[in-house]
């Protein structure tokens, strides 16, 4: 990954890391939890190596980017501000727009907030729903699936982060990108994430190597950063403009 760049860029009262490559129209990945600018190192070559410039960051709260500590500095406009402070320092107008999970979540905002910095969308992982103000994203998720549906289980400040604690973060790493199936992804009051399953062997698409890079840097910064999207959600119901859950 030699042909890949990296930069810090001040964004929105934040130091943001990014990696970068190629010219060209502009391609931006955003990423979902627990991940980094790496998910997307694949794409930043193939596509650079076709005619694009490639722009991938770790987002706010993750990986070499700030984490700042406050729920409340993780709403919607806080993640789409990042986004559009960094395409400012570039000196880049507008963007094919690439997300994945809370990636995706963060790209709707985007569009929403600023559609003419935007030449198409690609979203994946997380299906795009209307828009409904009265809707509350946790008593659904309680509704549909419980009180130890991952996602409530992310709510208690400290929860997640003492049951990460209790798994090598290598081991962690691994259960989270290998956690797959039809069912959806529970956490046990007091199992936690213990639950989910240790896979036999590594995919053929996740090396050693990977996981091992994810490893050393939520060792380095720990999860909470990436958990305050799900916090967030509680505080300021972050899903209001987009979501409808009627």
């Amino acid at each position: 990954m030699d042909k890949i760049e990296h930069r810090t860029v001040v964004t929105n009262g934040i130091n943001m890391h990014i990696a970068l490559t190629g010219t060209g129209p502009v391609i931006m990945f955003l990423h979902g939890f627990p991940e980094l600018w790496y998910s997307w190192r694949h794409q930043l070559l193939s596509l650079s190596s076709v005619g694009y410039r490639c722009i991938a960051p770790d987002l706010r709260g993750y990986g070499d980017t700030d984490a700042p500590r406050s729920v409340s500095e993780y709403t919607g406009l806080h993640l789409a501000g990042d986004l559009i402070g960094l395409l400012d320092s570039l000196g880049i107008d507008m963007v094919f727009l690439v997300g994945h999970d809370w990636g995706a979540m963060i790209a709707w905002y985007f569009c929403t907030f600023r559609p003419d910095r935007v030449k198409a969308l690609i979203n994946t992982s997380v299906p795009f729903l209307p828009r409904n103000p009265q809707g509350n994203l946790l008593q659904w998720f309680r509704a549909l699936f419980g009180d130890d549906y991952y996602f409530l289980r992310f709510q208690e400040p400290g929860e997640a982060e003492d049951d990460f604690a209790q798994v090598d973060t290598k081991r962690l790493m691994i259960k989270f990108f290998t956690n797959f199936g039809p069912n959806a992804p529970l956490l046990p009051k007091g199992v936690g994430v213990k639950a989910f399953p240790d896979p036999p062997s590594l995919p053929s698409w996740l090396s050693e190597e990977d996981i091992n890079y994810y490893a050393e840097k939520f060792n380095l910064t720990g999860f909470t950063g990436g958990l305050n999207y799900y916090r967030a959600t509680a505080m300021y119901t972050l899903f209001n403009l987009l979501i409808n859950f009627t």
